[in-house]
């Protein structure tokens, strides 16, 4: 199955995190890190590329700086930040049209799992990071009334 690599399961954290504090108010990646224990160097820069590369977050410098959500997560999705994170993504070899696989002209699950790529592509896409990190309260379970038949 596909996994979540670390680095996107930092990035996640950092959003959720920040998504529960007062819109405007900073986040420092020492504070996330500290919050979840994870490696210092790797939140830092999960949260540099969301600000550089996606526009995710907005980085303030200083003394007093941190990092602030500026895009509505509910217009992000979870295919969006793979791609901040982990650049362009495929589930095989041969989908990256730069690296040629070795076995390409004898392949016979090209079709296949370009179909499959395709379709777990979209459905990453319809995945936002709102839908993904806002908990929902559980609905409270219809009552069904038993009919009898008599």
């Amino acid at each position: 199955m596909n996994k979540i690599n670390r680095k996107l399961e930092y990035a996640l954290m950092a959003l959720k995190y920040m998504s529960q504090k007062i819109p405007g108010e900073l986040t420092s990646a020492k504070e996330v890190s500290d919050a979840f224990h994870t490696p210092f160097d790797a939140t830092a820069r999960v949260m540099q590329q969301m600000a550089q590369k996606g526009g995710i977050l907005r980085a303030e410098y200083g003394a007093n700086g941190g990092y602030q959500i500026t895009k509505d997560l509910a217009k992000v999705s979870i295919h969006d930040l793979i791609e901040v994170i982990e650049g362009p993504t495929a589930l095989v070899k041969c989908l990256h049209k730069e690296v040629p696989c070795e076995i390409q002209g004898t392949c016979n699950i090209v079709s296949p799992v370009t179909n499959l790529n395709h379709k777990l592509t979209d459905f990453y896409k319809s995945v936002s990071l709102k839908d993904l990190l806002v908990e929902r309260t559980a609905m409270p379970a219809k009552k069904t009334e038993a009919v009898v038949h008599g």
